[in-house]
């Protein structure tokens, strides 16, 4: 814990559903048609810069979910040299569209930073680490719930995070990246769903902090 802490894929169904996102937190009055069409959510800047605070990245970071670019565009405030990427197509000038990050095999020699569809978290986690190099990192901004579950419990014994940062003040992400705008001018969306950063470094075997 600390004080300040601080895209998908063909022939998958990206829709997601109110079941897929309330289920853990025992809600059950939520509909399908509260979910984004395509699963976009996006993560707010401050949630980046909180990362920034407490972990240092290679300078070549790959976002292969990258949406509008508040992570990307964050990265680069920070000096990062950043390659987006996402499959379906929005509103960022500097990515590359149209990419199915689960079919992409090309080895990334630098960091992985994203906020993946939380439909398909595991995979993405399972293939990030599948493309970057011995002791490079993953970094995912995942539902503090994403700790449950028995399907990841063989993914946690063989791959187990490295650290996983938890805020003091609940971070979250905003619907087809509609951000309310907090008391200083941040972009901001806080709600009743935890999240959490999960890194990973390629390698690590030990016990998760």
């Amino acid at each position: 814990m600390t004080n300040n802490f601080l895209t998908q894929t063909k022939n998958k169904d990206w829709t997601g559903d109110g079941h897929s996102v309330y289920t853990t937190i025992g809600a059950s009055n939520h509909t399908d048609d509260e979910r984004e069409t395509n699963d976009f959510y996006a993560t707010s800047p401050k949630a980046v810069r909180y990362l920034l605070e407490l972990e240092t990245f290679d300078k070549n970071i790959l976002e292969p979910c990258c949406g509008n670019g508040h992570i990307s565009e964050t990265l680069k405030q920070f000096g990062y040299n950043v390659t987006s990427m996402d499959l379906i197509e929005r509103e960022y000038k500097d990515a590359t569209f149209g990419i199915d990050f689960l079919n992409y095999w090309k080895k990334f020699s630098g960091d992985i930073i994203t906020n993946p569809p939380y439909k398909y978290a595991q995979e993405f986690v399972e293939h990030s680490l599948s493309v970057v190099e011995d002791g490079h990192k993953v970094a995912m901004f995942l539902k503090l719930t994403f700790l449950e579950g028995k399907r990841r419990k063989e993914l946690f014994k063989k791959q187990p995070p490295k650290i996983v940062y938890v805020s003091s003040s609940r971070l979250g992400c905003a619907k087809n990246g509609e951000f309310n705008v907090d008391k200083d001018g941040e972009l901001d969306m806080g709600g009743a769903v935890a999240f959490a950063w999960f890194v990973w470094e390629k390698g690590y075997t030990g016990d998760t902090i």
